[in-house]
């Protein structure tokens, strides 16, 4: 069975068989979604934000006296600030894919050329040679995807499906390649991710308080991808033991899940016992019991002082703690649950398997030299 390779012209491209059934080629998010704040979708790349110094430019004046933009309040300063934020992600995201092409470009070329080969002939013999896709292959993965074919038949769409599989074996095969060129050659990439702020200090955590990489999670107890996010977690802190600080914000989706604003005040009065992780265990293990009284049932079942539990949650002692969490994760854009941030890096995808997860980590430590 012969493919044409990608470097060709060819009219299937790397997601085709999703394109042939119109489906979007976008990517899939694990997570829970805000229904407000996916309604409107993001402007971004529309244009740059304004510049630091824009801040405190006059933006009109009235009798003499000027109007800046702190004056237009927050709703049009958050706004500004996660425009800024996802300018900067999508930027650096667009130069890191250029560097990588080029980085990797330039690695073949050259080891083509000592090879007295071209570029397209050496990898025809590497790495195109090397593959099969078999028809149990195309098999397996209709099977896979099927919900997502709108019953389109195997029949129709098994050439789509072969040169996708061909194509992202052709990927794989070349970035390893790649790789083992680099081993040999003196490649620094010099660009730095983007990085958000956010504030750690004084918020749950588990971890060393110095550990080279901190992890922020913005989360919901009622969400269920956050749910199924925890053993993730888990298995993060028992790898990376040590070596991590796991800060928990809260970020409720309370449109959509109706207990989860209690649920976070419920894990800060849990703190003042001494008691957040472990309700944010059981909270998590039984998603479908969190109302006022089965929180006030948890805190007794974690043997802690019942009555300042619950005088603590009824009160609404941290309602304003919570909706401060919320803000900050709005202004980093946020608007799904889980978000994370990995020494401030956000890490697309939502609630991402250990091996997505770990990379980020790994390459955080490697940066620190750990």
């Amino acid at each position: 069975m012969t493919f044409r390779s990608v470097r060709s012209d060819s009219r299937y491209s790397i997601s085709a068989v999703f394109l042939a059934v119109g489906a979007f080629a976008t990517l899939s998010v694990a997570g829970c979604a805000s229904e407000v704040g996916s309604q409107e979708p993001s402007t971004a790349t529309s244009m740059a934000p304004a510049s630091a110094a824009d801040v405190d430019a006059v933006l009109a004046t009235i009798d003499g006296t000027p109007l800046r933009l702190i004056d237009l309040g927050e709703a049009v300063t958050d706004q500004l600030a996660i425009l800024a934020f996802e300018y900067d992600t999508q930027r650096f995201q667009l130069l890191e894919a250029g560097v990588k092409d080029a980085v990797r470009q330039r690695l073949l070329d050259a080891e083509a050329t000592l090879r007295g080969t071209t570029t397209g002939e050496m990898l025809e013999a590497e790495v195109d040679s090397e593959i099969e896709v078999t028809e149990a292959d195309v098999q397996v993965w209709y099977e896979a995807n099927s919900g997502r074919l709108q019953g389109r038949p195997l029949e129709g769409l098994r050439p789509a499906i072969e040169q996708f599989l061909f194509e992202q074996r052709q990927e794989e095969g070349i970035e390893a390649l790649t790789t083992e060129l680099a081993v040999d050659r003196n490649v620094a990439v010099l660009l730095e991710p983007v990085r958000a702020d956010i504030d750690t200090e004084g918020y749950p955590s588990v971890g060393p308080a110095d550990a080279p990489v901190t992890i922020v999670e913005f989360s919901d107890f009622e969400c269920p991808f956050c749910g199924r996010f925890v053993p993730t977690v888990d298995q993060v802190k028992d790898a990376y033991a040590g070596r991590v600080r796991l800060v928990y914000r809260q970020f409720p989706l309370r449109e959509i899940h109706p207990n989860a604003q209690k649920a976070a005040e419920a894990s800060l009065c849990a703190e003042e016992q001494g008691k957040f992780w472990e309700l944010h265990d059981l909270m998590f293990e039984e998603q479908d019991t969190l109302t006022v009284d089965d929180l006030k049932d948890k805190a007794e079942r974690l043997d802690m002082d019942p009555r300042a539990f619950a005088a603590c949650l009824d009160s609404g002692r941290y309602v304003d703690a919570v909706q401060s969490d919320v803000r900050a994760g709005q202004r980093l854009g946020v608007n799904g649950t889980p978000a994370l941030f990995v020494n401030g890096r956000p890490v697309p995808g939502g609630a991402v398997p250990f091996e997505a997860f770990a990379k980020v980590i790994d390459e955080e430590l490697g940066r620190a030299g750990r």
